[in-house]
């Protein structure tokens, strides 16, 4: 046999054990940290809309008066492309040895509620916002019409060498208000803030809503929840996290997310300068694909512990607002005068003169989270009313979104299946 022929095999015999490897098996454990960038284009004060969204990202029912408020709002669209898959190079790896530590540099704007953060997809930087209640790691890509990409980082796989589209793949995932994207599936590098994934699953967008279309400072979403809940067809596919947790020096993520400066999410490392005192562990049931723990009671302002039945509390750093019982919603809006649920707007809005009390919940009978009154004011809607950052959920189980993070410092342990949770400290 020629040495040429020798020399083919080989290559080719190395390609495909590679192809079936997410990650090195010898690669040095460390840690990474992500800046999280606001985003200038989100539109901070709609507390309709982002009522909306989060019903609608946990299929809750959503109640007449909010629709109601909704359609007096202006609609989204969608647009969509009937593209074919762009044609790949040959697919190799890269090779890479797994000392690196990084940080990617951000900017903030705009008060605080939609993040985002940069990230490499084959080489190719696009930003991204980053989600702990969703699975689908999705992107802007050149599938999409040049109008829809227009102003946006896009991903392109032509121009990977590490690219290969994945056969007879699809996904397609809604949000709130009618915001959804829909595509084809590639495997590809990704790299974020230094730590890297061979052959992670980059979905690429061929149909985005317009609302994505016209947020030029987003170009995708990084979801950090569990594969059960991915939304590829006929195969989910597994998690960014999920794949990098073996080469991480600890099995996990923390959020550190203030609401008027610039916040983190680090990998594989604590910062304990970010939070006062020392964390307090709850075991999370990720049995559905959610970070989820259960509460059982709840105090407002000075008052006496509210022991109520249990009940599962999702926290999900892609949600803006909180979703939780009525008991606790109105136990809390008592204590606010003039507080009162308007028509208008689809919620419970309130006074921005009104000083508002603080928050204690349960969280998993070992710990309770202080939500300062100050954090739950979602913002003005109006010169003189502000929208409630805490608003009912209409299904059984809560959703803590980035109100409850606005206080809280929050480790997600992807080795035990655990949050710890400790006060953060704000200046």
């Amino acid at each position: 046999m020629s040495l040429v022929n020798v020399m083919l095999r080989f290559i080719l015999l190395l390609l495909w054990a590679r192809s079936t490897v997410a990650v090195p098996s010898n690669i040095q454990k460390r840690s990474f940290k992500l800046d999280r960038i606001k985003n200038p284009h989100f539109q901070r004060h709609n507390g309709t809309r982002q009522l909306v969204n989060a019903y609608q990202k946990y299929r809750m029912p959503i109640p007449q008066e909010l629709l109601d408020a909704l359609d007096r709002q202006v609609e989204d669209g969608t647009v969509s492309s009937s593209h074919q898959p762009a044609s790949v190079s040959s697919f190799h790896v890269s090779e890479t040895d797994g000392t690196t530590t990084g940080r990617v540099p951000a900017t903030p704007a705009n008060e605080g509620v939609e993040y985002i953060s940069p990230i490499q997809i084959g080489g190719q930087m696009v930003n991204v916002a980053i989600d702990s209640g969703s699975a689908d790691l999705w992107v802007f890509s050149t599938l999409l019409p040049p109008f829809a990409r227009a102003g946006h980082q896009v991903y392109d796989p032509a121009l990977s060498p590490t690219s290969k589209i994945l056969s007879n793949a699809s996904f397609s995932i809604f949000y709130g208000d009618g915001t959804s994207a829909s595509g084809s599936v590639a495997l590809d590098t990704v790299d974020v803030g230094g730590a890297v994934v061979w052959n992670q699953a980059v979905q690429m967008a061929t149909w985005v809503s317009s609302a994505f279309v016209r947020d030029t400072a987003l170009s995708g979403l990084l979801g950090l929840a569990f594969s059960k809940l991915n939304t590829v067809k006929p195969v989910r596919q597994t998690t960014f996290f999920e794949n990098v947790m073996p080469t991480l020096a600890e099995p996990l993520f923390t959020a550190d997310l203030p609401k008027d400066d610039v916040g983190a999410y680090e990998f594989g490392h604590i910062d304990s300068s970010r939070f006062a005192g020392h964390l307090a562990w709850v075991a999370a049931d990720t049995s559905k694909g959610f970070w989820q723990i259960w509460t059982a009671g709840f105090r407002v302002a000075g008052g006496s512990q509210k022991i109520v039945p249990a009940s599962p509390a999702i926290v999900d750093t892609g949600t803006t607002l909180m979703l939780a019982s009525k008991e606790m919603v109105d136990a809390y809006y008592n204590h606010v005068p003039g507080a009162r649920r308007s028509p208008v707007y689809g919620g419970i809005a309130f006074p921005c003169n009104v000083t508002l009390p603080d928050l204690w919940l349960d969280v998993g009978g070992t710990y309770t989270a202080k939500i300062r009154g100050s954090d739950i004011n979602f913002g003005p809607i109006t010169d003189e009313l502000c929208f409630g950052g805490i608003q009912r959920t209409t299904s059984q189980f809560q959703i803590w979104g980035d109100i409850f993070f606005r206080s809280q410092f929050v480790v997600f342990h992807g080795g035990n299946h655990s949050l710890g949770m400790a006060p953060a400290l704000r200046s």
